[in-house]
């Protein structure tokens, strides 16, 4: 995928963070967006334990995970209070955005829209500078993503005259803080 900036997202509620999040407000650091439905399997049964294995495994890193729950049926089953409890029964901690309706009727909501999403689950790769670099509908495979976001890491940790910093995952780490590998 050609980088393109990436549509802002356009959100009515946020969970388990205190303010609205944005791109710009997360520029610098790589963004995995995961698109799902609260009533969708492949999102309750792989989606969102692979987001939340992906914030606890980069947590030490610049790297956001956001959820997104973007409704385009069973509207009525899936409000805000439906989706409050679902947070907590699956112990969700990362920052949640609610997809603002489509206008006027519209089943798509505006988000998941901008960025042309087929449905849930979708996991979108947003690197440090704003740009998506990936989408896919679906379950992504776990090893596949983990390699698309240490290029990404990578390019975030570039300086400016193009040599990348030192990089190391907290598990490169020995018990007594040295590195694994000297």
């Amino acid at each position: 995928m050609e980088p393109r900036p990436a549509p802002e997202w356009l959100t009515t509620t946020w969970f388990n963070t205190p303010d609205a999040l944005n791109l710009e407000r997360l520029r610098g650091q790589v963004v995995v967006l995961h698109a799902f439905q609260m009533l969708c399997p492949g999102c309750v049964a792989q989606g969102i334990p692979q987001a939340q294995r992906v914030a606890e495994i980069f947590k030490s890193e610049s790297l956001t995970v956001i959820g997104l729950h973007t409704v385009f049926e069973h509207h009525e089953a899936m409000g805000l209070e439906s989706l409050r409890a679902f947070l907590h029964e699956y112990r969700v901690r990362f920052p949640v955005g609610v997809d603002a309706p489509g206008p006027e009727g519209d089943p798509m909501p505006r988000t998941m829209r901008a960025y042309a999403m087929q449905g849930t689950p979708t996991t979108l790769l947003i690197d440090a500078r704003g740009r998506l670099r990936r989408q896919v509908f679906g379950v992504h495979d776990d090893l596949l993503l983990g390699a698309e976001i240490g290029t990404l890491l990578v390019e975030a940790h570039r300086r400016s005259d193009g040599t990348a910093t030192t990089v190391l995952p907290a598990t490169d780490r020995c018990a007594d803080g040295r590195r694994g590998v000297e």
